[in-house]
């Protein structure tokens, strides 16, 4: 496991400022829905943030650093060499990865596989959803297009009939957050009323569809843009296709990945600019290698090779997934992107965790909701994380 210089993972014994006793995190930059209070104070309470700080509360002092809420993550394959795709162990060593790297919030993303195989996989993560280490599930095929499928197995690949998306959202015990379909083939429109339906997210992605499609399959109740501009037409001047509807659209949460790779900068902020800092949410889209290394994995029944941090599948070579933690996209949106660092935040925590419904939880830093919390130096490197009053990662400050 790779942490950031000076930060160091918690132990199993617990630090002294935990759900026993008060803490006062002091003097830091703090990130809050109305702005950024500097020299501000953050006070926690067992799990949760409070108001003020009690007489025996701890007082850390923080000054030159940022407070930021944790990171929600709505699109993530695994992490640390292991993938939501295997056991409930593999789960848990993906889940703790991303948790030491800002990510307190996961949806686990599945990956295209025969049917009864994904069944089973729900089923699993329903049990770390319902004893509250995942926020849900989110399937990623095999409900997608055959023409832009990225790295997602062909011939396991299949029409959105609702019989059988019915199947996967019952398997979840009502787990089930989002599901990523091709929205334009045949049963796709019917598909997306079902989730809306059931309280579902209907995202699209991995779609060969045209302007005209996309905008009926938001009509009929689709909210979320899967990795938007990866794995769909590109914009033309007379065939717009997904990208621009899906822009326009004030009903549609974009994802992003921001790893360098994925997207232009220009790309980025073409987003931004369009879509606005309250419809833009940072994903990952990790796979194993994330948080763990260059080598060889296997996402799905695919092999992929991972070489200087990039994921492409061995044969073909389209890129498969990332290696991205949240923590290195809030870094680079603000140093190399120039983002704001407020809209970096609602990018990485109130978005997300809006659109899952959470936001009486968690995705700010206010009184009453889960203490969940970033701690980053003035360069904006990862220095601690605290889950639920809990230090994942303890940056020993005095």
């Amino acid at each position: 496991m790779r942490l950031r210089r000076g930060a160091r993972q918690a132990t199993t014994h617990p630090h002294p400022a935990t759900a026993r006793t008060p803490l006062s995190l002091s003097g830091a930059h703090v990130v809050l829905p109305t702005g950024t209070v500097k020299n501000g104070q953050l006070v926690i309470e067992g799990t949760r943030i409070t108001g003020t700080a009690p007489e025996n509360a701890q007082v850390i002092n923080a000054e030159g650093h940022w407070l930021v809420p944790g990171f929600v993550d709505i699109h993530n394959h695994g992490g640390g060499g292991s993938s939501f795709s295997g056991t409930a162990e593999d789960a848990q060593k993906a889940i703790h990865t991303h948790r030491t790297h800002g990510t307190t919030t996961l949806l686990a993303s599945t990956v295209t596989d025969d049917m009864d195989i994904l069944v089973k996989q729900a089923g699993l993560l329903s049990e770390l959803a319902e004893q509250g280490d995942l926020a849900g599930i989110h399937f990623e095929g095999p409900f997608i297009s055959p023409c832009r499928k990225g790295a997602h197995s062909e011939e396991l690949l299949r029409d959105p009939d609702p019989a059988e998306v019915r199947k996967l959202i019952d398997a979840a015990r009502g787990k089930a957050k989002m599901v990523t379909l091709a929205t334009e083939l045949p049963g796709g429109i019917d598909s997306v009323r079902l989730l809306a339906e059931h309280g579902v997210i209907a995202a699209i992605g991995h779609t060969d569809a045209t302007y005209e499609q996309t905008v009926a399959a938001i009509d009929a109740g689709a909210t979320v843009a899967t990795h938007l501009f990866n794995a769909m037409p590109q914009i033309g001047h007379r065939a717009p296709g997904p990208i621009a509807a899906l822009l326009e659209d004030e009903r549609i949460t974009v994802e992003l990945i921001n790893d360098g790779t994925h997207l232009h900068p220009a790309s980025l902020q073409l987003a931004f600019h369009h879509a606005g800092a309250d419809r833009v949410a940072f994903i990952t889209d990790a796979m194993d290698a994330a948080g763990f290394g260059d080598g060889r994995y296997v996402l799905g029944p695919l092999e992929v090779e991972v070489a200087d941090g990039v994921a492409r599948l061995v044969e073909g070579g389209s890129i498969a997934g990332s290696t991205l933690t949240l923590d290195r996209a809030f870094q680079r949106a603000v140093t190399i992107d120039g983002l704001p660092v407020e809209d970096v935040v609602a990018a990485l925590s109130a978005n997300p965790a809006r659109l899952l419904g959470m936001d009486d939880t968690v995705g700010s830093l206010e009184p009453g909701k889960d203490a969940d919390l970033v701690l980053l130096d003035a360069d904006f490197a990862l220095k601690g994380v605290m889950r639920r009053g809990e230090w994942v990662v303890d940056p020993q400050l005095g």
